[in-house]
C-alpha cells in the first residue's frame, strides 16, 4: 500500500486494523500478511475521509529548538504549536483542535542552530514526498558563512563532496550576498550544509530553510505556524 502511494506504512497498520482494507474481495484485518503483487486492494471510502482530515503544519523554527524529540534538555519544536502562537495571518478556514497535534510528526529536521521552515504532518503521504528514501522535492536554503571561497571550491559545493563515504548529489549553490549563500539540495543528510562548508574552509554563522518544493516559508515569523493550505503542494 505505501508502494502504491495510497499511505504511509505507519498509516497502512492503522487501515488494516480499522478493517478499511480489503484484498481481492476479502477484509484483511492481520498486519503482516503477505499477498501477491497482482492482488486487488480496495480501500474502504472511510480511510480517504480519514486522510482528508489529517493537517500539515508550517513552522518557523526558531534557534534553540530541535526537530524531533526532547534532547539535552532542549524542547522540541513541537511544543510552539499551540493557538496563541498560530500566526494572524494564516488564511486556513480551519480552527485549532487539539486533535490536529496527535499523531503529527516533523517531515525532515533541522538542527538546533537553525531557523526557518520546519514541516509537521499528520499525512504519510506528505512524509514520504518529503523525506522519502526516493524524495526529490528541493529545499532551499540561505547560509550566513565566514571564510574564503575560490572558485574551485564553489564547484566541490555544487558536486563533488562526500560525506561518511557517500558522494553527495548534485547542488545548487549561489552567492545571495556577500556574506551569505543560497543552497537549493534535494536531500538531507545529517548537519549536511554544516558539513559541506566545512570541507571548503568556511565557517557557519547562520542558516535558515526558505523553501520546502513550491512552499516557501514566506512572511511567517519566528516562532509562529500556520497550516497548509489545500490549494499548497510540495
Amino acid at each position: 500500500m505505501s508502494e502504491l502511494g495510497l499511505c504511509s506504512r505507519r498509516e497502512a497498520d492503522e487501515w488494516i486494523e480499522n478493517g478499511w482494507v480489503r484484498v481481492d474481495g476479502e477484509v484483511v484485518s492481520t498486519l503482516g500478511v503477505r499477498v501477491s503483487p497482482q492482488a486487488r486492494i480496495d480501500i474502504d471510502p472511510a480511510a480517504a475521509r480519514h486522510q482528508s482530515e489529517q493537517v500539515t503544519i508550517l513552522l518557523n523554527k526558531p534557534v534553540g529548538y530541535v526537530s524531533g524529540q526532547a534532547e539535552d534538555g532542549y524542547q522540541p519544536a513541537i511544543v510552539l504549536i499551540r493557538p496563541e502562537t498560530r500566526w494572524s495571518g494564516d488564511t486556513a478556514p480551519l480552527s485549532f483542535k487539539p486533535g490536529h497535534l496527535r499523531g503529527l510528526a516533523p517531515a525532515g529536521r533541522l538542527d538546533i542552530d537553525s531557523t526557518g521552515l520546519l514541516v509537521f504532518t499528520q499525512d504519510g503521504r506528505v512524509a514520504k514526498r518529503l523525506i522519502g528514501q526516493d524524495s526529490e522535492v528541493e529545499k532551499e536554503y540561505l547560509v550566513r558563512v565566514e571564510g574564503a571561497l575560490s572558485d574551485e571550491n564553489m564547484k566541490r559545493l555544487q558536486h563533488g563532496l562526500e560525506i561518511d563515504g557517500v558522494s553527495l548529489k548534485p547542488a545548487r549553490v549561489s552567492w545571495q550576498n556577500e556574506h551569505q549563500l543560497r543552497f537549493v539540495l534535494r536531500e538531507g543528510r545529517k548537519r549536511q550544509i554544516r558539513r559541506m562548508c566545512e570541507m571548503v574552509g568556511l565557517a557557519v554563522t547562520g542558516l535558515k530553510r526558505v523553501r520546502s518544493g513550491s512552499v516557501p516559508l514566506g512572511p511567517l515569523p519566528v516562532g509562529q505556524w500556520r497550516y497548509l493550505r489545500r490549494d499548497e503542494t510540495f
